[in-house]
């Protein structure tokens, strides 16, 4: 099932309910955030998020029969930069992550050439531009955002 999906959304949260569980009451985490399959867990000393980690990575084996991405579960401090929900969050500003913007960006450059090709309808392009808008502007992209109404403004003329 696609994870966009809202039932895999629903279903993710049903069985990862007894995760939730486990880090704050077993483990006692004091700062977990979880949201559908991803989820972070903050704390000032290192040692305790590898033993953390460690349990997690047990406790999903054994009763949930999965386990933690070996490339996308690491431990890293918030001066680095940590990565959660498509943007990477700093203690003090949040920005949307590299491959996204890349990503998106060639797709909406793409778009252009169809509109200009008379392919999509002009509605099209606005309706793209105002879902990346609502996306990232949770984080620090305001001029990236008036860099991509500007280039749409340059395609309707």
């Amino acid at each position: 099932m696609p994870l966009g999906n809202y039932t895999s959304q629903f279903f993710a949260n049903v069985y990862l309910n007894e995760l939730d569980y486990f880090v704050k009451h077993e483990l006692k985490a004091k700062y977990y955030i979880r949201y559908v399959d991803d989820f972070v867990i903050l704390h000032k000393n290192k040692r305790i998020l590898e033993d953390y980690k460690e349990k997690i990575n047990i406790y999903l084996k054994e009763n949930l029969k999965i386990e933690l991405h070996s490339q996308k579960s690491k431990i890293s401090t918030l001066k680095t930069g940590i990565i959660f929900l498509g943007y990477k969050i700093f203690s003090c500003f949040k920005l949307v992550k590299k491959k996204n913007k890349l990503r998106f960006e060639k797709k909406f450059m793409k778009k252009i050439e169809e509109y200009k090709e008379g392919l999509v309808d002009y509605e099209n392009l606005i309706a793209m531009l105002r879902g990346w808008c609502g996306y990232s502007m949770w984080a620090n992209s305001y001029k990236y955002r008036r860099k991509l109404a500007k280039i749409l403004e340059k395609a309707e003329k």
